[in-house]
């Protein structure tokens, strides 16, 4: 199993949907897609238009705005509800799942969407099993019938009370069977879907979106369009762009200081520009390669866990764009606990030591903490060196720090190179699950040779199976206090997000939520 939507820098937001901050806060009529162009800049690439392929955030969120799933997540909900489905429901348990389509779906280029698309659409992302794609989230799957027209029903391997949350993702985009291959992907980077916008072109540098007249769902669009300004990770561009008029939104790739040259300069206090704040569930790891020679032992790993300063991280580097982080499952999300600080509360050196000491070790440990800039933001490099500097401060380590570019990192990672390295992660539904099972279960995501059988055999399983999730805390609590003993990682933060905007675009607080779905349509230029 691969996973490629990895986080790529923290984006300030606050932690709850609720409050919000910044001016942009509209409540939203419906304009029907008659409001101005909105031009939106953001520093991730757009990896893929093809929804096999595409698992990255850049293309997720092509992906919600162009493609409709079964399900969607409302603004202001973690929980999924029909979207190109009139109705959805688990029927005896949670291993057959039907959905009757809404009468009249038609893609943009006017086929008419039927159930024969929807087959199509999971079968295809499941035989294709891109290395970058979404299958994994699909592989409960077992068959797919289609009684009639408007009619699906999922029969899967096991009960998974998860699924509707999965297929509300861009993992459940609709495709049109006469415009996609059923065993490759398409390559002349159009996109055919049924959702609130069209996809008119994309290059390198933008990507440009007009509403579908035609789109039959939930969303009411507050604009005539979306011009997506990518920028490939350079924030500086990014920044100038918005002070300079260029854009109106700038979404992902600013960090602190930026956020905070473009509150106080000079040349933009006139412009009206504004911050509006939002909840995410956006989480970075120091992962542990369980089979190093280092940190293979526990004893290593505890003495590390004593000594990271999670507070001065998120100060430092961060600038408090992001929030110190002691579980898996982040704030926000039913089933958080706090594991970590529970087990080893505040920086302490003499327990970092009195851990050595039990493991036998008694010389300074020499340990490499590998980072990239070029996936995780630019901040990383820093973040790693800050790390190394409080483990250094002890006494107990002698640790520095590589950096290599991605493509490199996953491959050394992979090859089980690496003892301690750095992982985000962004969800790609607001459920504990995904911020479990990807790491813990079979095939797990994070490449370091850890495996728990109660973890596996048990906990997620049960976990996966329960329709009532709001029954699953005391599990999720027990994996959570599991891995916070056995120390295959450690969590270090969970982002905020932010979007920097101009006071004539309003809406903005509906694109900022724990379900990481940035919905165009709420956004409104007057």
């Amino acid at each position: 199993m691969k996973h490629n939507k990895w986080l790529t820098a923290p984006l300030a937001a606050g932690l709850s949907a609720a409050l919000l901050s910044g001016c942009g806060a509209e409540q939203g009529g419906d304009s029907g897609g008659t409001g101005g162009s909105v031009r939106v800049g953001m520093s991730d690439e757009i990896l893929a238009t093809d929804p096999a392929a595409g698992y990255d955030p850049g293309s997720w969120l092509l992906f919600n705005n162009v493609f409709q799933s079964l399900l969607s997540f409302p603004k202001g909900t973690s929980a999924p509800e029909p979207e190109a489905a009139e109705e959805c429901a688990f029927e005896g348990g949670s291993k057959v799942y039907r959905c009757t389509l809404r009468e009249g779906l038609t893609f943009s280029n006017g086929n008419p969407l039927t159930s024969e698309d929807v087959k199509f659409s999971f079968e295809r992302a499941l035989k294709i099993d891109d290395p970058s794609g979404p299958a994994p989230l699909l592989s409960t799957i077992d068959s797919i019938e289609t009684p009639d027209a408007r009619t699906v029903v999922f029969r899967l391997k096991v009960p998974d009370a998860t699924f509707p949350s999965k297929i509300a993702s861009g993992a459940g985009s609709i495709v049109d069977h006469r415009e996609y291959a059923a065993d490759g992907l398409r390559t002349d980077g159009k996109a055919i879907g049924s959702g609130p916008y069209k996809l008119d072109s994309i290059s390198d540098t933008e990507a440009v979106f007009s509403v579908n007249s035609g789109y039959k769902g939930s969303a009411k669009p507050q604009n005539g369009g979306v011009s997506l300004k990518l920028y490939g990770g350079d924030r500086e561009a990014l920044s100038k762009a918005l002070a300079a008029g260029d854009i109106d939104v700038a979404y992902r790739g600013l960090a602190a200081d930026d956020i905070a040259a473009l509150e106080t300069s000079e040349t933009t206090d006139d412009k009206g520009i504004e911050i509006v704040q939002g909840s995410s569930a956006e989480v970075q790891h120091l992962v542990f390669n369980v089979k190093d020679p280092v940190v293979g032992k526990l004893g290593v790993r505890q003495a590390i866990a004593h000594l990271v300063d999670r507070e001065a991280l998120v100060q430092d580097v961060y600038k408090s764009t992001a929030t110190p982080l002691y579980s898996i499952v982040p704030a926000g999300i039913a089933g958080h606990n706090t594991a970590f600080f529970d087990t080893y509360g505040s920086p302490d050196a003499a327990k970092a030591k009195k851990a050595l000491r039990k493991a036998g070790i008694t010389d300074k440990v020499k340990l490499t903490l590998w980072s990239t800039p070029s996936r995780y933001g630019p901040a990383t490099d820093q973040e790693l060196k800050a790390i190394a500097g409080q483990l250094n401060a002890s006494g107990l380590f002698e640790a520095d720090v590589k950096s290599v570019e991605f493509e490199q990192y996953e491959k050394d990672i992979e090859a089980g190179k690496y003892g301690v390295y750095v992982k985000g992660w962004v969800p790609d539904y607001p459920d504990a699950d995904n911020f479990t099972a990807p790491f813990f279960g079979e095939g797990n995501v994070l490449g370091n040779n850890y495996e728990n059988a109660t973890i596996t055999g048990r906990l997620i399983p049960k976990t996966s199976a329960a329709a009532d999730r709001a029954s699953t805390a005391a599990d999720f609590g027990k994996l959570q206090d599991i891995v916070a003993e056995e120390l295959p990682l450690l969590p270090l933060w969970q982002g905020k997000q932010y979007a920097v905007t101009r006071d004539n675009v309003t809406g903005l607080e509906w694109t900022l939520d724990a379900s990481t779905v940035f919905r165009f349509w709420e956004i409104k230029k007057s």
